[in-house]
């Protein structure tokens, strides 16, 4: 279970590399990217197929950035997550959120292994503030049901 604690631990690092952003606007990896930063993030755009975003440097791995990363967001598909979440270990990364849709249960188990502070099954921008639009409303109604993390 992924507790409030981790997730306001995970908010407060700097920089967070942002895993699978992509140059469709349409994209969430392009929208969650373009949001956090919009909300005040420091965010490093990662894509080993693109060479900017936004006017941005994108990077093609997490290796290949020159600033110390401290959180990392993954949004790709779950077999693309288990590399990533290595690649973060050996990179010295203690904290990873796995965007809904990213999961892997074998890469929670490696993080859980590795004593990295890992996010699963839930979506950042129900937490990074300020929550607004349909997450605004959509975290109204998890949190409704009880099943906000605690």
């Amino acid at each position: 279970m992924v507790s409030k604690k981790i997730i306001d631990d995970f908010l407060i690092q700097k920089p967070i590399a942002v895993i699978g952003v992509s140059r469709n606007p349409k994209k969430f990896g392009y929208s969650c990217y373009r949001d956090l930063k919009m909300r005040g993030f420091q965010v490093i755009p990662v894509n080993p197929n693109v060479s900017s975003i936004d006017g941005e440097e994108c990077y093609p791995n997490l290796k290949s950035i020159t600033e110390k990363i401290s959180a990392v967001l993954i949004i790709v598909h779950p077999e693309q997550t288990e590399a990533v979440v290595a690649e973060a270990f050996a990179c010295g990364i203690k904290y990873i959120w796995m965007q809904k849709g990213a999961e892997s249960q074998k890469a929670v188990g490696f993080c859980n292994a590795n004593g990295i502070n890992v996010i699963y099954n839930e979506c950042i921008l129900m937490f990074a503030q300020p929550v607004e639009s349909f997450h605004k409303f959509h975290r109204f109604f998890v949190k409704l049901f009880g099943k906000l993390p605690k």
